[in-house]
């Protein structure tokens, strides 16, 4: 496959950097069933999307495969993963173990997409000094030196909306510049600073929609 120059000649949409996340999964589920070639037809019938939007993604990164030819699986996986950033491990840390934290801690299908939880924090006198999955849980009086020891990549914020904003004000004051907050606020960070907001009752609440006969 002819590799992609990853020049970026303008900026990528938001939408376009998850359909990449999108792509990369369901190439890695085509190698596993043994698709050596796919094209963007095919790619796109995996996820139900337009086979043009799968061109016009790529293109904002250069040129992949040969035309009429589609693009060896492997290959193309392996270049969204370099554009991604998860060719290398992808270091992260949780702030606040309560249910939906231990939840995301535990889960060990994180480690095979390249991103390795190394350390956790919460404000539980109960939770601090637990192991869970191999992870510590410290006190959040050691964000930063943890955060800075740690070289931690991106922070997943579920901690109450209440303490959130703080707690995110001390992530950045230590280099922090990814963010996936849980908690029910929109932060006020730097504009350097990325933060991907999930609200798992906005999502309800706007899927409810479709249950109104």
């Amino acid at each position: 496959m002819k590799m992609a120059q990853r020049k970026k000649v303008k900026p990528v949409p938001g939408a376009t950097v998850k359909r990449l996340a999108l792509y990369s999964r369901a190439l890695y589920r085509m190698e596993m069933d043994g698709e050596s070639r796919v094209s963007s037809l095919s790619l796109a019938e995996r996820l139900g999307i337009n086979p043009a939007l799968v061109r016009k993604d790529l293109t904002y990164f250069g040129q992949f495969g040969v035309p009429g030819y589609g693009y060896r699986t492997s290959d193309l996986r392996n270049e969204i993963k370099k554009i991604l950033g998860t060719d290398r491990e992808v270091r992260v840390a949780i702030a606040g173990i309560g249910n939906l934290g231990l939840a995301l801690l535990s889960y060990v299908g994180f480690r095979s997409q390249g991103f390795k939880f190394v350390t956790a924090f919460d404000t539980d006198a109960r939770k601090i000094g637990q192991t869970i999955n191999g992870i510590k849980i410290l006190s959040v009086a050691a964000v930063e030196e943890t955060i800075r020891e740690q070289k931690v990549d991106i922070v997943i914020l579920a901690v109450p909306a209440t303490s959130a904003q703080e707690i995110a004000d001390r992530l950045v004051s230590c280099g922090i510049t990814a963010i996936m907050n849980f908690s029910p606020i929109r932060l006020i960070v730097p504009p350097n600073v990325k933060v991907h907001y999930v609200d798992l009752a906005l999502e309800l609440e706007s899927l409810s929609y479709y249950l109104k006969p």
